[in-house]
């Protein structure tokens, strides 16, 4: 028996022996792999003392102070606090990303090889969301900003009342993105807006001669002037009367013609532009937070800019985006619409990448990136931007506060999102 015993406890030793170290494997391994993580949240960033208003909170300032530097954190955060805005509601129960762990980014620019940590310490950005279709990969959130702040997004906004607009065909409210504006727009008619096909309008391609410089004296400031100053936006519009190429032709961007695209929803739907997406988007792909959109003083959102909405909300419009229109086993926004918005046809050569500008082409008020895969982004001034690759489901949401409204540090944003698809897409985890 006592033989027995010893034979029992030295099998016992060697089994804990083995439990024990299998035990520090196994915890060895969980230890290496890298934590899953909510939102990152930093109280600086790049400049926030010397420039950004740190010291004082980034204060929010007046619609007349909100560029100077000091307040351009808050304006861009909190915009609908500086002007009238309308609610875009949220959905009545929210749908939900899952997480995984912060994958290592690294990207090439100008001969460098960088992290997407040495991106956010020298870009001033305010929020970086990296999703791969119903997973977060990275959030972060710089400037003393949080995932409860409602982003402005500049420009961004004009691919919502695109497929807004897009809807409203599906609807058969318009009858043909062919048909003159004047048909919706009575108000317009005479005019070369009003004469002008929603199509063109659609690919800022009217033909209607719209300064854009972003020196305060030009036509995208006199008509944010008159919107804000309690002009009707018809008679606002309409001033823009000079006509210097023949419609869809030539592409030439102009704040104006997605004022009048908003003008064509508001006059087929019948109800506010903002309603109309809460009805049709927002709420159908399972938004967290109410959106807002502000209006000018006769009530009309300001369709060309000035949405704003939380991050993760962005990606989840980004999400519908990748999926043509599709939600969970839903159409949102029709599929062949997001096909046509975000290809250039044949016979449409000026807007494709290396026509309609340098390096970007241009759909239905969307920008295409170059290459083979179609792949696009929505943008706003000062580095507002939305990529989509609907090859891989990949969407990158990317919000700053750039001190320059034509962002020239764009192409390495650039270069980090080619980064992203190379490294998180098809061949990538």
């Amino acid at each position: 028996m006592e033989a027995m015993n010893h034979r029992e406890v030295r099998a016992s030793m060697i089994a804990a022996i083995v439990l024990l170290a299998t035990f520090g494997t196994a915890s060895a391994q969980e230890a290496a792999k890298p934590p899953v993580t909510g939102p990152i949240f930093s109280n600086t960033g790049p400049d926030a003392a010397a420039y950004y208003g740190a010291a004082e909170g980034f204060p929010l300032g007046t619609l007349a102070t909100a560029s100077q530097m000091r307040h351009l954190v808050a304006s861009y955060s909190h915009f609908d606090e500086l002007t009238p805005a309308r609610i875009v509601a949220r959905a009545a129960v929210p749908w939900s990303f899952k997480r995984a762990a912060e994958p290592e980014i690294s990207y090439s620019f100008l001969g460098k090889r960088h992290t997407i940590m040495d991106y956010l310490s020298r870009y001033p950005t305010t929020g970086l969301l990296l999703t791969r279709d119903d997973i977060i990969f990275y959030e972060h959130y710089q400037y003393a900003r949080s995932d409860r702040d409602r982003f402005l997004s500049q420009s961004m906004a004009k691919t919502i009342t695109a497929m807004l607009i897009g809807i409203a065909a599906a609807d058969g409210a318009i009858k043909s993105i062919d048909d003159e504006v004047a048909t919706y727009v009575a108000g317009l008619t005479g005019t070369e807006y009003g004469k002008t096909p929603i199509r063109a309008l659609l690919h800022m391609s009217s033909g209607v001669d719209f300064k854009v410089s972003y020196n305060g004296q030009d036509d995208v400031a006199r008509l944010g002037r008159d919107l804000v100053g309690g002009k009707d936006p018809v008679v606002s519009v309409a001033q823009f009367n000079t006509r210097v190429a023949p419609p869809g032709t030539r592409f030439h961007y102009a704040s104006a013609e997605t004022e009048i695209l908003g003008l064509i929803l508001r006059a087929v739907t019948g109800k506010p532009v903002a309603d109309y997406l809460s009805e049709k988007i927002w709420q159908l792909i399972g938004t967290e937070g109410d959106a807002s959109w502000a209006i000018d003083s006769t009530g009309q959102e300001v369709t060309c800019c000035c949405f704003n909405a939380v991050l993760r909300d962005y990606a989840r419009f980004g999400r519908l985006l990748a999926h043509d229109g599709a939600w969970n086993g839903g159409q949102v926004v029709p599929r062949q619409w997001l096909i046509e918005a975000t290809t250039v046809r044949p016979s449409d050569a000026y807007l494709a990448p290396g026509s309609a500008t340098r390096y970007f082409g241009y759909g239905y008020q969307v920008w295409l990136l170059p290459g083979a895969e179609r792949r696009f982004v929505l943008r706003g001034i000062r580095g507002q931007m939305i990529f989509v690759d609907p090859a891989t489901k990949l969407v990158m949401v990317h919000t700053a506060v750039s001190p320059e409204l034509s962002d020239p540090a764009a192409a390495e944003t650039v270069a980090l999102w080619t980064a992203v698809v190379n490294q998180l897409g098809r061949n990538g985890q």
